[in-house]
């Protein structure tokens, strides 16, 4: 680990790295200690009691964060005819075929969703192996292929995202901005958490969610009371 700045020293002084905060607390102390000069998002970690290698449980899965994300979320739809014209009529900043497969092919990436009809994935899946580790290639199982694109970039420009574990068994999220209210961002950390249970593997014996951690872009990790905030839910 590199050596840490003045700015993070004396923030992270700020937190009790021995104490599990409500989640009201931490999401109150992220908005007072961050100082950046650019708007840091807040972001979750949530350790999951998976085990994706041993056992194969995966979690994955999309929520409509009901305060939004602050920021414009760019999104691509590969669509033509009708649900081509639907989609820019909701708002999508880019939409065509072959000339965006192109344009991608040539290393533009100035995008932060895709969504594909069905009948445009024979298209879109040579982009596999420039999409996959972005996690932008659409997939059905998250609803971003769709016969229906124009509901799911409607969708996307509320605040819709996606999560997936990593290969520990973390979920990580950004539920916000630090300009949010506390309020807002536990609406929106509250939704996630509702639909994290929802997509419990049937697998997972014993506690599910085994830890929580919120922080801002530059700020310390605060950990939370588990009780608490699933109490809250």
């Amino acid at each position: 680990m590199g050596k840490r700045g003045k700015r993070y020293l004396s923030i992270i002084k700020e937190v009790d790295k021995n104490r599990e905060y409500s989640s009201l607390e931490a999401l109150e102390l992220i908005k007072r200690i961050a100082n950046c000069k650019f708007a840091e998002s807040v972001e979750v970690s949530i350790w999951l009691n998976i085990k994706p290698k041993e056992r194969g449980e995966r979690v994955r899965g999309t929520v409509i964060l009901p305060k939004g994300l602050g920021k414009e979320v760019k999104v691509l739809v590969f669509a033509s005819g009708k649900e081509a014209e639907e989609a820019k009529e909701k708002g999508a900043d880019w939409v065509g075929g072959g000339e965006l497969v192109k344009k991608i092919e040539g290393g533009w990436l100035d995008f932060d969703a895709v969504v594909s009809t069905p009948q445009m994935m024979k298209t879109v899946a040579k982009l596999g192996r420039i999409l996959g580790p972005q996690g932008l290639m659409p997939s059905p199982k998250v609803g971003t292929v769709n016969d229906n694109p124009a509901q799911v970039v409607e969708e996307l420009k509320k605040g819709k995202i996606e999560y997936r574990n990593d290969a520990t068994g973390v979920i990580h999220a950004m539920i916000g901005k630090v300009s949010f209210t506390k309020e807002a961002l536990w609406e929106n950390l509250k939704a996630l958490l509702i639909s994290l249970s929802k997509n419990k593997p049937s697998t997972v014996k014993g506690r599910y969610i085994k830890g929580i951690t919120l922080c801002s872009t530059m700020g310390p990790g605060i950990n939370l009371n588990l009780q608490q905030t699933l109490g809250m839910l």
